[in-house]
């Protein structure tokens, strides 16, 4: 009776778990991840997932989706056996270094794996990304069937280094079927191709990234229509000193070796460098070894030195400004030159280092551009004015020279440098700023745009020297006992050469810093530079019997109100409190 009375409930339970196997069984609760539910009775996995049982529908609750791996398409195998090929080819340095022409061979081989690569990426269109690596190369490919309709800038990674190329640069426009781009990244061909081979044998360098390739097929490149971009992660740390060339590997009749035609550098920091190129071949970063790393003692001189100049500019102005004994055109002249000059050096002190922000670091560059040719300028007419006050020497009235200084001085002095600006910005606006300074860039010899108008104000001043040495000494020797003028040409001829040296011959210092004398001439340059506003202070200002007369009634006047004061304050008659 107890057997019968335990019946029904086994028969309850049994009809129970059957209900739930249905329910399991006939719904999607269960689906595995990366798992899709169907019509709420199977499951099926997501595109590039594949079931354990390889069943495309499924209902089994512990069924799992996989990801397909690259190693189960046809396609990948192929670019595997490439790439491991490439591998045993260059692990085997001592059978590449006994070959005659090294150089030669590594281009074969670049062209070999490019041509393999794209082949095996075309052979399987199916497969719109394939990925392999190994320990000495790396590759990813696109095929594009679609004629850009999905993507309008392909972006590719192998290993640490990335590439950017508009997908109608792919497909090229007139063929038929599909296009396939490969980026191709090499950990160990940096040390067979190094950087001796480098075009520009003046400058020593070393490479400084891994050596990536970028090819598209079926046909070859000829041009581009946008610039690839490339991004190379650094092997060193760049230090902030180092100069940085975007090289391609170029392959000519004369010989093979790296060349910066059609790349330049886009953008840089301590980690990654940026190259723009407009065409497709092997490309990899080199770095120039500078003789005359940075020096912490010219550090300390520049900032110490050009903080001292920027008081005597201050002081300069002041005195241009409020001493009226010597306010005329000259005074103008000296003005203005110390203003530019005052703001340049705050600008140089304060600001030559923002590299972080691109566009910040290019307007900083303008500005400087702006502000040192413009202190040129103002060097230029005072070698003019200079020049026209020595021949008009023995002439009482200066009018008809301080009408045409004044007429032509601020036009020149500040529309000259902002012409030169504006169409050096208008023509490469990319070329101011470089990684490490706020300046103009050595590409494309762009420093012409401010080496130039400088070199050609030097050579202006001093020919204007010469003419006023020459008038001078005729004057002098036609002179009997005419003390002041005497001591007028005295004084033109200190201010000549004062003005001639400190602020023209000072910088060509800065020009000659190269070969063994760099160290010696640069310390030069910074001294001397660094002091121009003391001397500007000193011979337009302190070395003036009028600004002496004026500093010297200034202190009498403060004199004489610290004792009318003491005087106001105990009055005529009061006498000093005795001590009981």
């Amino acid at each position: 009776m107890r057997g019968l009375s335990l019946l029904p409930g086994l028969c309850f339970l049994l009809s129970l778990s059957g209900a739930v196997a249905r329910q399991i069984k006939g719904t999607c609760t269960h689906c595995p991840q990366n798992g899709l539910c169907v019509n709420n009775t199977h499951c099926t996995c997501k595109p590039g997932y594949i079931s354990s049982s390889k069943e495309k529908y499924f209902s089994y609750r512990f069924e799992t989706c996989e990801e397909i791996t690259p190693k189960t398409t046809n396609g990948t195998k192929e670019m595997q056996r490439v790439i491991e090929d490439t591998e045993t080819l260059l692990t085997n340095k001592p059978g590449l270094k006994e070959m005659r022409n090294i150089t030669l061979t590594v281009t074969t081989i670049l062209q070999d794996v490019e041509s393999k690569v794209l082949n095996a990426a075309l052979a399987a269109p199916d497969q719109e990304t394939q990925k392999v690596q190994n320990s000495i190369v790396a590759v990813e490919t696109r095929v594009v069937t679609d004629n850009c309709s999905k993507e309008v800038i392909l972006s590719l990674n192998a290993q640490v280094n990335s590439m950017e190329i508009h997908c109608k640069d792919v497909i090229q426009g007139d063929i038929k079927g599909s296009s396939a781009v490969a980026f191709i990244s090499y950990s160990s061909l940096g040390k067979i191709i190094n950087a001796t081979s480098f075009e520009e044998m003046n400058e020593k360098v070393y490479l400084n990234s891994q050596v990536v390739s970028a090819a598209i097929g079926p046909k070859k490149n000829t041009s581009l229509s946008q610039p690839v971009i490339l991004s190379f992660q650094h092997m060193k740390v760049n230090p902030r000193n180092k100069k940085i060339f975007c090289v391609y590997w170029k392959s000519t009749k004369e010989g093979n070796r790296w060349s910066k035609d059609g790349c330049a550098l886009k953008q840089a920091n301590k980690t990654h460098t940026i190259c723009n190129c407009t065409h497709l071949s092997s490309f990899a970063v080199l770095m120039a070894f500078h003789d005359q790393e940075e020096d912490p003692a010219l550090t300390v001189i520049t900032y110490v030195g050009l903080s001292f100049s920027l008081l005597c500019l201050l002081l300069a102005a002041l005195t241009f400004l409020l001493c009226k004994a010597i306010q005329n055109t000259s005074t103008s002249l000296h003005l203005q030159l110390s203003l530019c000059l005052f703001l340049a050096h705050l600008l140089f002190l304060t600001a030559i280092d923002r590299t972080e922000n691109k566009l910040l670091c290019a307007i900083i560059a303008g500005a400087l551009h702006y502000l040192y040719l413009a202190s040129f300028t103002w060097m230029l007419l005072e070698g003019l004015h200079l020049f026209l006050t020595a021949r008009n020497l023995t002439v009482v009235n200066y009018s008809s020279i301080n009408k045409f200084m004044k007429w032509l001085m601020f036009p020149v002095g500040y529309g000259v440098p902002a012409v030169i600006v504006a169409i050096s910005a208008a023509s490469r606006p990319h070329l101011y700023g470089t990684p490490d300074r706020c300046w103009l860039h050595l590409d494309q010899k762009f420093i012409w745009a401010f080496l130039g108008p400088v070199c050609a104000i030097f050579c202006v001043n001093f020919v204007f020297f010469l003419m006023v040495f020459w008038i001078l000494k005729r004057k002098l020797s036609s002179l009997n006992s005419e003390v002041s003028t005497i001591r007028n040409i005295k004084m033109l001829t200190v201010k000549a050469t004062a003005q001639f040296f400190i602020l023209g011959c000072a910088w060509c210092l800065g020009i000659l810093q190269v070969g063994p004398a760099a160290r010696v001439m640069a310390y030069l340059f910074t001294i001397i530079n660094s002091l121009q506003g003391f001397f500007i202070f000193l011979v337009y200002c302190l070395l003036s019997q009028q600004v002496q007369k004026w500093f010297g009634e200034i202190i009498k006047s403060k004199s004489e109100s610290e004792i009318y004061t003491l005087s106001s304050r105990f009055g005529p008659d009061s006498k000093p409190s005795e001590v009981k």
